[in-house]
């Protein structure tokens, strides 16, 4: 099947079965502060979960877009991907056992309603009990199963593995069937296990079913394979937590008053288990970009190992930057956006292993939008903004990466030649890599590994460290609002600085906002939000503003008020900063103008701010001087710098 017709099927069988769907909830929580993605079905569902009433009842279902960082580093197996979709249901109240895992396993086996998979293929685990908070193994979820599989003919027999997980000694008889693990495996609450849990804190078993894709057994993850093996035998597809319990103080547990069904399965899993592959790169949301990169690199997916693994994590990463770009997330320095520039990044390098020297990744990322118009129609309708950022990004890395890749050989010989027993890159030559020349630290590490060295993270972070506290020494010498010092021409560059902001909304528009400053005695800085390069025309027309109301010999003033009064006249405020009740405001003409001289122009700039600043803006011409913009370019993805003099 392809992933819509799972979706469609898994939504209409829970619908036909009273649950009301609700849509996917955003990637990036909107009003979450303690997380940056949402990375699972469940995450926007909690309050619910925790006994608040939803507004559409009882039994809910949707497809959750989910994203884990925490992936990152795992993509390029067969299975492991950081953007999916997670299929869930939930009873808030309502259902429990003996509906819920019946239901799964009809949509799983059903020919008419479901996936038709055979009941031969699946395998169950359930929870084993936990001897230290005095929780009893599931037995009524293993008679369940066995049920369960009794109606299509398959004997189950229950194995207790309990702990041991790799290490299972017994070996998987013929009929076995039905697995129990301990809590580490099958019990879930936000806190962990039942010891780990607080008091007051909701929790319970949970059964998880997994497909065996018959693949021979590795020895290398134990003597004997099961369904929690890694090897890659059996992949989990679905998960039913049931929240049954709540701790008490005493360490003991309680039955909530209102038990709770969390079902999740993995859309992406479920379709390649309808396909018999054991690979969720070769379902059909990636053909089309799969197909970009065999024809750009002559190279077939599946032919070796190195070429699977670098088509897989651009594949995957690419399908993750296409969603993250459609809520707006843009490449940068600091949280979701750091994790966006990580993925472009780590896919570029992959697009060089694979012999790709010219921009691809906008490419890739095209068949996306076709791929999910159905279900997630705002991927395509901002598939040009999706395309022009990662060409963007992409031509901007791809210097930084070819110059790291020069330097870093340069290390790399340097290390093997100096010691033919190395284990590690030289601890100078990562530090200068990552601040000097731009590498990635993460891109530092995994290259380093591919030439059989390791990296020294601690000496690292102690290097670090001090190159921070010494940056940020260095700008606490700094006064408030960017000025290096209090010198005149200093401060005659912080008032033109207050200008130029405002000529630049002027020209580019309302939009552009201050997102840094810098400014001493021999120029001044500007960074501000803008999505593309000024022209020479937009530029010239910048000048002539702020020059023009430089020698209109405008009154600067400063004026203490209420901060809901500044907001309200349109002050300008510094981005990510809080401001107090009471503010400063300086305004380049004054506030009242009309009022206390109609022959004066209405303020023209006008910012929270502590000063100091010029008191007429003929100070800032004295000698003749005019304003020019020295040089105009990009920091980083939306954000322009602006370096003036005057002269």
């Amino acid at each position: 099947m392809t992933v819509s017709e799972v979706r469609k099927r898994y939504l209409a069988f829970m619908q036909s079965r009273g649950h009301v769907i609700i849509p996917s909830a955003p990637i990036v929580p909107g009003n979450d502060p303690t997380t940056l993605f949402t990375s699972s079905g469940m995450q926007p569902l909690v309050p619910y979960l925790l006994g608040k009433d939803h507004p559409e009842g009882k039994r809910i279902a949707n497809s959750q877009m989910s994203f884990r960082a925490g992936d990152i580093e795992e993509v390029g197996d067969n299975r492991h991907t950081t953007f999916f979709e997670m299929l869930g249901n939930w009873s808030l109240g309502d259902y429990f056992k003996k509906e819920q895992l019946p239901w799964f396993f009809e949509f799983l086996t059903s020919k008419e309603e479901g996936l038709g998979l055979d009941p031969n293929k699946l395998y169950v685990t359930v929870f084993a009990g936990d001897p230290e908070s005095g929780m009893s193994e599931d037995m009524e979820a293993v008679e369940i199963w066995k049920e369960l599989f009794k109606s299509k003919g398959v004997d189950a027999e229950f194995s207790n593995i309990g702990s041991e997980v790799q290490g299972y000694e017994k070996g998987m008889g013929a009929n076995d069937r039905i697995f129990a693990y301990d809590a580490k495996k099958n019990w879930w609450s936000r806190a962990g296990v039942p010891s780990k849990m607080p008091a007051g804190e909701p929790g319970g078993p949970d059964s998880e079913v997994f497909y065996d894709f018959g693949l021979p057994h590795d020895p290398k993850w134990g003597a004997n394979c099961h369904p929690n093996c890694d090897c890659g035998r059996f992949v989990e597809i679905g998960n039913s937590v049931f929240m049954q319990f709540v701790k008490n103080e005493d360490g003991s547990f309680s039955n909530l008053p209102k038990q709770n069904v969390d079902f999740g399965g993995g859309l992406e899993r479920l379709t390649f288990a309808t396909l018999g592959t054991p690979d969720a790169f070769l379902i059909d949301v990636f053909d089309a970009a799969r197909g970009v990169l065999e024809a750009r690199s002559g190279k077939t997916y599946g032919e070796d190992d190195s070429t699977t693994k670098a088509m897989r994590i651009i594949l995957d990463h690419m399908r993750a930057a296409s969603f993250m770009l459609a809520e707006g997330v843009l490449p940068s320095n600091t949280e979701a956006g750091y994790v966006l520039r990580r993925l472009i990044r780590r896919a570029i390098v992959q697009a060089d292993r694979l012999g790709i020297k010219d921009a691809i990744l906008a490419e890739v990322a095209d068949g996306y939008a076709a791929a999910y118009v159905e279900h997630y129609p705002h991927v395509q309708s901002s598939a040009a903004k999706i395309h022009a950022e990662l060409a963007k990004e992409e031509e901007q890395f791809r210097k930084t990466l070819a110059n790291g890749m020069r330097e870093f050989e340069k290390f790399f010989t340097a290390t093997i030649n100096g010691a033919l027993m190395a284990k590690d890159l030289d601890s100078d030559a990562v530090f200068k890599l990552v601040t000097t020349d731009g590498f990635p630290f993460e891109l530092v590490k995994e290259v380093a590994a591919e030439r059989g060295l390791g990296v020294n993270e601690i000496e690292f972070e102690k290097r670090m460290k001090v190159h921070q506290e010494t940056s940020r020494a260095g700008g606490a010498q700094r006064f408030a609002g960017g000025l290096a010092d209090h010198a005149e021409q200093t401060v005659r560059y912080h008032t033109t600085h207050h200008i130029l902001l405002k000529a630049l909304q002027m020209v580019l528009g309302d939009e552009v906002k201050q997102r840094g400053s810098n400014i001493t005695s021999e120029r001044l800085r500007i960074d501000f939000s803008s999505p593309a390069k000024m022209t020479d025309e937009q530029k010239a027309d910048v000048e002539k503003i702020v020059n023009d109301i430089i020698y209109q010999d405008l009154p600067v003033t400063r004026t203490v008020m209420p901060r809901t009064e500044a907001e309200k006249l349109g002050a300008q405020m510094e981005f990510g900063v809080k401001y107090p009740d009471t503010v400063s405001v300086y305004s380049v003409g004054p506030i009242d103008a009309t009022e206390a001289d109609p022959k004066i122009p209405q303020a023209f700039s006008l910012e929270f701010c502590g000063g100091p600043h010029v008191s007429n803006t003929k100070e800032i011409h004295e000698g003749g001087k005019r304003f020019r913009i020295q040089k105009e370019e990009a920091v980083a993805s939306g954000i322009r710098r602006i370096k003036g003099i005057l002269d």
